[in-house]
């Protein structure tokens, strides 16, 4: 999503993607290219039965107890005292409340399939539940997150909004699917590997992308940024001309203030 945004933003809506940028892109897709190769299966799950049974088990009601827990402790107890000064309150909210919004887009998505193949889904209480969740929980990311983005930084909102999202939704997709019980520990390194990559390249993209850099300005880039001129008023200029000692006595001083 974030390498969608950038791309379409920069044909879409003008707005300009420096080398910089262009960089992070390249590193965000050979992150998500190793992410994939190493990746676990995901445990085949066809039916609402089937899905049911997997959000009734103990480890993933206990996991999304504590999501609700935290999530209600900081929308009703950190986000009014401190949520217009952290940053990190309202991304966490919204993260938190992704991974539910995730497992219902899971089960609809087998509901939706159930659909097409006969299968009678709109009767059955799971699909409904999560038609609920769903909604309930993209309304809330989305207030949250625009919350943030009218206080904070875009540059900043985005890239700790990723990795706290996708963090979240990995450990939700490890805990239902139980993807990561059969990877060796090659797959394991890989797969943290990508994410990391992906980290890297989504903070490329969105920290400097601000600032003209192109293969063309990159040395007079480099330069300026070694050698940045020191900015003195005239009060100082004059206070150390005034002061000097070794000043030509044979000079006329001549002193001009624009105001």
């Amino acid at each position: 999503s974030a390498l969608c945004s950038a791309i379409l933003s920069s044909y879409l809506l003008g707005e300009r993607l420096n080398m910089l940028g262009k960089l992070g892109c390249m590193l965000s897709l050979v992150g998500s290219t190793v992410m994939v190769i190493h990746a676990p299966e995901d445990e085949e799950v066809t039916t609402l039965d089937e899905m049911s049974s997997k959000l009734k088990e103990p480890g993933f009601l206990a996991y999304a107890a504590i999501l609700l827990a935290l999530c209600f402790l900081l929308i009703f107890y950190f986000a009014p005292r401190y949520g217009q000064s952290n940053i990190l309150v309202y991304l966490t909210i919204c993260s938190v409340i992704g991974a539910f919004s995730v497992s219902s887009v899971k089960g609809l998505g087998i509901a939706i399939k159930g659909f097409f193949a006969g299968q009678p889904v709109l009767q059955h209480p799971l699909t409904w539940i999560l038609v609920v969740t769903l909604v309930a929980s993209i309304t809330t990311q989305i207030n949250y997150l625009n919350k943030s983005l009218d206080i904070f930084n875009t540059s900043l909102v985005f890239p700790i909004y990723y990795v706290l999202f996708t963090t979240i939704v990995i450990t939700t997709s490890v805990i239902l699917f139980k993807e990561w019980v059969s990877m060796t520990v090659v797959d394991i390194i890989g797969t943290v590997c990508g994410f990391l990559t992906i980290i890297l390249g989504v903070f490329l993209l969105h920290a400097f992308k601000d600032m003209d850099v192109s293969l063309g300005n990159l040395p007079q880039v480099l330069q300026s940024g070694q050698q940045a001129p020191v900015t003195r008023d005239d009060k100082n200029i004059l206070i150390e001309v005034d002061n000097s000692s070794i000043a030509p006595e044979d000079k006329p001083k001549v002193f001009m203030i624009c105001t």
